[in-house]
């Protein structure tokens, strides 16, 4: 996913921040309320992390503006307020979630990814295309450059998760999790087998390459530069 961090705290943003990278997230980072809120609203992101207490402009006035605009990004606050009072206002303010200070980033991580699959399950999205690479969900036809690609069932799931993060890096772990539905790993080669067969597939008998490894990270399918 890509998130973006509102969080004046330098420490507290490098911690998270390098987290959520590690993760295999893309993070931007901003540390007031008028410059997250600027990037909030002006760049695609898929969950926005705020801690509630920003100068300038608090983390609830960036939510209330956000909202204003029609941007339904979900939000996950980070606050030292951690009563129930505080956390029921944060969430009638705009925001999805609640994690009170100190947390462990364990459970940020899990937080965040579950508020990302709750948001791709509400996107109903059913057509993706990255470069001449076009796949109908509803159909369950692939397409490169107009050829009809034959695709077994978990080969299709793969490339659909993989066109659902387009030019992100997507981990093993998230594979695991949103392809096999294994929520541990389980010491084979599993993942290795389905990607080579997938590229086999959509790339060899063409021009460019669209899936590529990120050594050490995961992998990403992208249009060529």
């Amino acid at each position: 996913m890509r998130i973006l961090l509102i969080e004046d705290d330098p420490e507290a943003a490098r911690y998270v921040s390098r987290g959520l990278r590690e993760a295999g997230h893309i993070t931007d980072t901003a540390d007031n309320g008028p410059d997250g809120l600027a990037l909030a609203a002006s760049e695609p992101y898929d969950l926005l992390v705020i801690d509630r207490m920003l100068p300038a402009m608090d983390g609830l006035s960036v939510i209330a503006n956000l909202r204003a605009l029609d941007n339904n990004t979900p939000v996950l606050i980070l606050s030292a307020l951690g009563d129930l009072e505080d956390r029921v206002t944060g969430l009638r303010a705009g925001g999805d979630d609640y994690l009170p200070k100190p947390f462990a980033f364990e459970e940020l991580l899990a937080r965040v990814e579950a508020l990302g699959r709750r948001a791709q399950h509400s996107v109903m999205t059913t057509q993706f295309k990255v470069a001449d690479l076009e796949m109908d969900v509803l159909t369950r036809q692939v397409r490169r450059d107009g050829r009809l690609i034959k695709l077994q069932p978990r080969e299709f799931r793969l490339l659909e998760y993989l066109m659902r993060h387009n030019s992100q890096v997507v981990t093993r772990t998230m594979l695991l999790e949103n392809v096999w539905d294994y929520h541990f790993d389980p010491q084979t080669n599993v993942i290795d087998v389905h990607i080579s067969r997938l590229r086999s597939k959509i790339d060899r008998e063409f021009p460019t390459q669209l899936l590529h490894t990120v050594r050490g990270a995961g992998y990403m399918l992208r249009e060529p530069d």
